[in-house]
Formats: structure tokens, sequence, C-alpha cells
């Protein structure tokens, strides 16, 4: 099996994106760059497609600027009583999942509190918890902010970690842990 080198970590949203992306090595990791993309500046004036679209956009610069190797994505998760979070996310993983497909590279998706376990030995860690642990981790000089941005560089961190490890990895296409029927 071929490690990947660069990893895209994205932490989907429809207003505020985060990226990540790292060299990796058996030796450990390196921060090559780090930031958001933004949709649009105003939510309310701005079309769903529109705003999919410069997201879709946002996402094809940093693949054909940084050509990774592999994607990781944080996995949808739906509250019961909100469900149309859940729904409005997908149209951000999706079009992710997209871009991905478009250029060839390989996407895994990890559960929220796989992340937060691999990075901070809790898969109830904080915000604050998750930004500190990237401080730290990268050696950055300052917290990265916004949060979208730790969690962007978590994923990566966590794809880093845990790649080739024979789990149940989630179907990339739903966000969902796929189970067959037992006869």
């Amino acid at each position: 099996m071929s490690v990947p080198s660069r990893i895209l970590g994205l932490d989907p949203g429809l207003n505020t994106t985060g990226y990540a992306l790292i060299d990796s090595s058996v030796s450990g990791v390196r921060l090559v760059e780090a930031g958001v993309i933004k949709p649009t500046v105003k939510r309310e004036t701005a079309d769903m497609a529109q705003r999919l679209r410069r997201l879709y956009d946002g996402v094809m610069e940093i693949i054909t600027q940084f050509k990774p190797d592999a994607l990781s994505v944080e996995q949808l998760y739906a509250h019961y009583e909100h469900p149309r979070t859940a729904i409005l996310m997908g149209h951000a993983r999706g079009v992710i999942l997209l871009a991905a497909g478009m250029n060839d590279i390989p996407v895994t998706g990890y559960a929220a509190t796989q992340i937060k376990k691999a990075i901070t030995g809790s898969g109830r860690a904080g915000k604050d918890q998750m930004q500190m642990a990237m401080l730290r981790e990268f050696r950055l000089t300052e917290m990265p902010e916004p949060h979208d941005v730790a969690d962007a560089l978590a994923i990566a961190l966590c794809h880093h970690y845990l790649r080739g490890t024979p789990n149940d990895r989630p179907d990339i296409t739903t966000g969902l842990r796929v189970r067959l029927p037992v006869e």
C-alpha cells in the first residue's frame, strides 16, 4: 500500500470551510498551509447554488495548487433535533467529494469523536482543547483561528495517524457505516 505524502484535511461548512495541508512521512508531519474557504460574504444574499459553486472553486484551487495525495473529511453527524443542518452540510460535503473525485484523490471520512480521540485521547474534547492540541502539535506561534482551521488540522493529522489501519471505515459517499445483513 502506498503511503500518501500530502494530506488535505477539510472541515466542511457552507459559511466557512476549514482546510489544512500537511506533508506526512514516517518521521512525522509538517504543516504546509491552513486557512478557510468562505463561499460568500453575505450569507443571506447568496443563492445556495452560488455558495456551493464558490466552495467547489475554492477546493479546486487548493487541489490544483498543492496536489494532495489524500483527502480526509469529517463525517456527517445528524442530531435528531436538527436534521436540516445535516442536510445542508451534506451539500458542502458533496461538493468536496466531487472535487476529490474529479481529481482521483482518495477520500477518507472520520467521525468527529474518532478525530478527537486520535488527537487528544478523548472523543469528547471541546473546541478549545482541539485548538490547544493543534497549537502544540504543529508548534504554532498563535492559536489556529477560527476553530474551523484547527478542526481541519486535526482531520488531516488524524488521517496521518490512522491511515492504513484496518477498521470499520465509513462509506465516503454517504458518511454512514455500511453493514451487510447477516444471513
